[in-house]
């Protein structure tokens, strides 16, 4: 991750496959909605805003007006820091003829200290546990939609997270909004590797799960963090890293999308569109299984059966 952006230059449509994107109104997954489109993908954005998706899907199509075979856009309501919204949902497009893509996008980055409505620190809660349960009430339908990609955004911000499996929740510790950005995206990676374990042993085939860091990219995301934005840049830029675009940004979640070439990779983590390696405590087998337990238990999934085949 120097100082080039890797591009997506696959040429491969989309035609007749669903998407789903999480925060598919603005920023990177905005412009991910809008590459599939141009592939001729429908493309279902799931917004806690309902208005803003119809705003998103209208300059869309304004900007692709010209272009041909297109696919369709199309918005559903889902607030990640509800898990009765996202089972809500979740069951409404188990009712979709099939999902070939989830792109787990959405997120929000070193705000203020807050819980969502069922209790959980608000970061851990979005950016990741929200995501988990999403999925894994989504995954009876992807098994029967596949071959499937699950793009999970995850961050080089992993290398700064840390996992207290006492205090997962931000009750005890002292609350540090980057510190607790950070652990939700160490989470994401875990929980990528995780789930491409368990579905390879449970002999679920064609379901491939990529964690990607899109990059320090210049969206409403850096919205909370004035006073700490410039230490954790800092961290960023020191490694050679510098803002880019959101479609810049969004590259590498395109190129997991659709490179043909990932066909028979699944659990790694990618950027500047190609696999990349990922801090030792992101490989950690013990701490990615003990995570899924946890997080079954947070979301009270611990009797469901997310691998079932009907």
């Amino acid at each position: 991750m120097g100082l080039s952006i890797g591009r997506c230059l696959s040429p491969k449509r989309l035609t007749g496959k669903t998407a789903v994107i999480t925060g598919g109104n603005s920023g990177i997954g905005k412009e991910t909605a809008k590459d599939f489109y141009l592939r001729g993908c429908n493309v279902i954005i799931a917004c806690r805003v309902p208005l803003r998706a119809q705003e998103a899907i209208d300059d869309i199509k304004r900007q692709c007006l010209r272009r041909r075979k297109v696919g369709t856009l199309d918005h559903v309501q889902m607030d990640l820091k509800s898990l009765s919204s996202i089972r809500r949902c979740a069951m409404l497009l188990q009712q979709k003829p099939k999902i070939n893509l989830l792109v787990n996008n959405a997120g929000i980055m070193a705000c203020p200290f807050s819980k969502t409505s069922d209790g959980f620190e608000i970061q851990w809660g979005v950016n990741y546990l929200g995501h988990f349960f999403f999925t894994l009430l989504l995954l009876p339908k992807l098994i029967e939609s596949r071959p499937v990609r699950i793009i999970n955004l995850g961050s080089i911000a992993h290398l700064y997270g840390n996992l207290d499996f006492t205090d997962l929740n931000w009750e005890k510790r002292k609350y540090s909004s980057t510190k607790a950005y950070a652990q939700s995206k160490l989470c994401m990676i875990l929980f990528t590797r995780e789930l491409a374990k368990r579905l390879y042993y449970k002999n679920i085939h064609g379901i491939n799960v990529y964690a990607v860091h899109p990059g320090v990219v210049k969206t409403n995301l850096y919205r909370f963090i004035e006073d700490n934005i410039s230490v954790l840049l800092s961290r960023f830029t020191s490694r050679g890293i510098f803002m880019t675009t959101p479609e810049e940004g969004a590259q590498t979640t395109i190129y997991c999308a659709v490179e043909e070439d990932l066909q028979n990779e699944t659990g790694f983590y990618y950027a500047d569109c190609k696999r990349h390696w990922a801090a030792g405590k992101a490989t950690h087998r013990g701490d990615a299984e003990r995570l899924w337990i946890e997080s079954l238990k947070y979301c009270k999934l611990e009797n469901y059966d997310p691998f079932k085949i009907t």
